[in-house]
């Protein structure tokens, strides 16, 4: 009984202490190019992948590259709007604050849209037709595999197209 009791604590102390140098590790690499607080993420007008009047900020990788890992914000106004559209990879959603409703299909209808609240998380596959609105002042938190692209369903709705 007192093998065990022994191994079982010295198992818990070497987790304990696996843990606090993998702590320090990662506090010891933090930089000011790979770590954000509120106040110090870097916020410019959105590319014109959408329309204007949302803020952007790249946290992480390179979305415009052609593979690799990114780590997108996108902060919008109450009552943005993001027309049908789809992504040819996967794209991974977490609302960060406010409310945004998404909804499924190539028509924009208010009526069919789900809303998620800050903290809820949600993944679209690759081709999901998709539209989304903020509620209220929102900020999204997108990651997935570069290139991050949007393929709006109507290509009159795409604001990177001049008119």
């Amino acid at each position: 009984m007192k093998r065990y009791l022994f191994l079982t604590l010295a198992a818990a102390g070497i987790f304990s202490c696996a843990g606090l140098a993998f702590t320090r590790a990662a506090h010891g690499n933090s930089h000011e190019n790979n770590a954000f607080t509120p106040q110090t993420i870097p916020w410019v007008p959105a590319p014109p992948i959408v329309r204007p009047g949302a803020q952007f900020a790249v946290l992480e990788g390179d979305p415009t590259a052609s593979t690799g890992d990114f780590t997108i914000r996108l902060k919008m106004p109450d009552g943005f709007r993001i027309a049908p559209h789809w992504h040819p990879n996967r794209e991974n959603v977490t609302i960060i604050s406010g409310a945004f409703k998404v909804g499924m299909g190539d028509k924009f209808d208010p009526s069919k849209m789900n809303v998620f609240v800050a903290g809820s998380f949600a993944f679209l596959d690759p081709d999901m037709h998709h539209y989304a609105m903020a509620s209220g002042e929102t900020i999204v938190q997108v990651h997935g595999q570069s290139p991050l692209q949007i393929n709006y369903v109507n290509p009159d709705d795409d604001p990177s197209k001049s008119k």
